[in-house]
């Protein structure tokens, strides 16, 4: 079945997302408009994106000593986003903006990471960029850097990670100090000087809008001149490749932020990468070394506001690994079906003459098919149910929005985790679909399994995510955020015991929760952090594959319920219950063994000699 008709199912008859017009900030829309997004977004990709998804990996970023250069395609496809007015989507009306609930626009952006997610990239970290300053920054800050993104006129980057420091966000050295006499006057925030390196920032350098808005992490000296340690002395500033005035327009001077150099990538080569220098003084600013920054917020209250972005970010990564698994799907499924080789078992089989078969016939292939489709439609429903607990978090009732947060918080590093290591593993079966061919670039799955290997890196590594599920995520408030998950989950499998097909599992389901109950209990059972975080990855994993099961019953659930009402496309719903009983008996089962040493409290990880390594 087409990805549109599963993308309707899952938004409209599972989430239910037109529900949310009752809510006021929605009340101009209807199922109707949010079908038109989704029109205009699927028809926009298939023109100005996935034509240009191979260019843009092939004719890679480069810098002539001067400008960097892109495939002018990017640039064309990057700013037809920007007119649909799809950029802003999430925004208010009065902004330009269209108040598209968070769970459609994520529908919506769906469609361009699965069309080139290298090209998708620009305006995604722009919109999560302006998204940050309209959230946090000051009136004039957000009408000086923050429309101009929205409406297509600039561009943003997130600028975190450091050579010397990497994830470690407290060991960052740059520094930001007052600008003088007069810094705190002016219109557009407290005015600094930055001076530092950044490194892997995503479109840091390139010609493809009129600015690019750095929001960039650096910490302010103290009066002995020393910068405050660990991550409580983190400031966040708004630092522009070119200065604007007080009302926000260019002014013609550069600022100093200088290309040190691009980083060349195993995938997602139509996103430049680069190493960013500020204040090195290649383009002073009044005569003096260092770029010029605006504080947003307080000093000291950068890395909150930074992970407005950051957690937005990692929906949105968990999503794009997704739509890469359900692009290398979609090409391996197209391909088993017209690819003749070999013939069936039996007599029949051993005839020269019998014609080869289909390889879809193979059982071999259906498997890896099958567990694709598993992946990929599984990781949708994960990234959308996380989409729509943010409207449920920003546009509930006092209830459902506390409810919504606290979920949200823990599903975060699953929603960024799980597609990125289990998509990845779709884009490989992908391959192996294709035998010899698809080890070569005459088809596309090889660019995707390259570019979904960096969701696993990018936005925290799965080593990140895991120690914050299980050293903060799951025991925060007292584990209240666990105890809602598995309320919802037991509704789920008692709803789920109404269809005797499902009976068993639900109860598998049920037995995978006590696992991870009994795991989370058994990590910090005595005094030993150090053997609860060196066991967080299987526990990650194993927590993953529950939730993803949970999601999987209910979807099931669903389909059962609608196909018994004869209501809806059967074909479609008899393949999701297909990819769920898939689910159920090939992957479930590897929870027990993924948290066994959890529960054990194995301590090899903690107490290992490095030296036998």
């Amino acid at each position: 079945m087409t990805f549109r008709a599963t993308l309707d199912l899952l938004l409209l008859d599972w989430l239910q997302a037109d529900a949310l017009t009752a809510r006021p900030r929605f009340a101009e829309h209807s199922a109707d408009t949010f079908a038109a997004v989704l029109d205009l977004s699927e028809r926009l990709a298939q023109d100005k994106f996935a034509p240009h998804n191979r260019r843009a990996d092939t004719e890679e970023p480069h810098f002539d000593g001067e400008r960097v250069h892109l495939p002018e395609a990017t640039r064309e496809a990057v700013q037809a986003h920007a007119e649909a007015g799809l950029r802003a989507a999430g925004q208010d009306a009065e902004c330009g903006g269209m108040q598209l609930p968070y769970v459609v626009e994520a529908a919506s952006r769906s469609f361009f990471m699965k069309a080139s997610i290298g090209i998708d990239a620009y305006a995604m970290l722009t919109t999560a960029n302006a998204n940050l300053l309209m959230a946090h920054g000051t009136p004039a800050q957000r009408t000086a850097f923050a429309v101009p993104e929205l409406d297509g006129r600039y561009t943003g980057t997130m600028c975190l990670s450091e050579p010397q420091a990497g994830s470690s966000l407290g060991d960052i050295l740059t520094r930001a100090v007052p600008d003088g006499a007069g810094s705190d006057a002016d219109p557009l925030g407290p005015r600094y000087r930055l001076q530092g390196h950044k490194m892997w920032i995503s479109g840091g350098e390139h010609e493809l809008s009129d600015n690019i808005v750095h929001l960039v992490l650096a910490k302010v000296p103290g009066a002995d001149g020393r910068l405050p340690p660990g991550v409580k002395g983190i400031s966040l500033f708004i630092v522009p490749r070119w200065l604007v005035d007080a009302d926000g327009r260019l002014t013609g001077t550069r600022n100093d932020v200088a290309l040190a150099g691009l980083n060349h990538k195993l995938g997602y080569r139509g996103t430049v990468n680069t190493l960013l220098n500020f204040g090195e003084g290649r383009y002073p600013v009044a005569g003096r070394a260092g770029a010029v920054g605006y504080r947003v917020g307080a000093e000291g209250d950068g890395l909150r506001c930074m992970f407005h972005m950051m957690n937005e970010a990692r929906i949105q990564v968990g999503l794009g690994a997704t739509m890469l698994g359900w692009a290398g799907y979609e090409a391996a499924l197209d391909y088993a079906r017209q690819r003749p080789q070999g013939r069936p078992a039996g007599p029949a089989g051993r005839d020269p003459a019998t014609p080869p078969r289909p390889i879809i016939e193979h059982p071999d292939v259906r498997r890896m098919l099958l567990a694709q489709k598993a992946y990929a439609e599984g990781g949708l429903a994960l990234g959308l149910y996380c989409a729509r607990l943010v409207d449920d978090k920003a546009t509930g009732d006092a209830a459902v929005a506390s409810e919504a947060g606290a979920l949200l918080e823990l599903l975060t590093p699953v929603a960024k985790s799980w597609p990125s290591e289990w998509c990845q593993e779709a884009n490989s079966l992908a391959i192996q679909v294709h035998g010899g061919y698809g080890y070569t670039r005459d088809f596309a799955v090889e660019q995707y399994w390259r570019d979904n290997r960096l969701n696993m890196i990018h936005e925290g590594t799965h080593g990140i995510q895991a120690q914050d599920l299980l050293g903060r995520k799951v025991r925060a408030e007292g584990g209240r955020a666990l105890a809602l998950w598995q309320a919802r989950l037991q509704d789920t499998a008692r709803r789920a015991r109404a269809v005797v097909a499902l009976q068993p599992m639900a109860d598998a389901l049920e037995d995978a929760a006590a696992l991870v109950t009994a795991a989370t209990q058994a990590a910090w059972r005595g005094d030993r952090p150090d053997v609860a975080t060196h066991n967080a990855m299987g526990y990650l994993r194993g927590f993953g594959h529950t939730v993803v099961a949970w999601l999987w019953l209910d979807l099931a659930t669903l389909a059962s319920q609608r196909l018994e009402a004869g209501a809806g496309d059967a074909q479609l719903l008899q393949g999701q219950l297909a990819a769920a009983r898939y689910f159920f008996v090939r992957e479930l089962p590897q929870v027990g063994a993924w948290l066994a040493p959890v529960i054990d409290g194995d301590d090899q990880l903690a107490t290992l000699d490095t030296d036998v390594l």
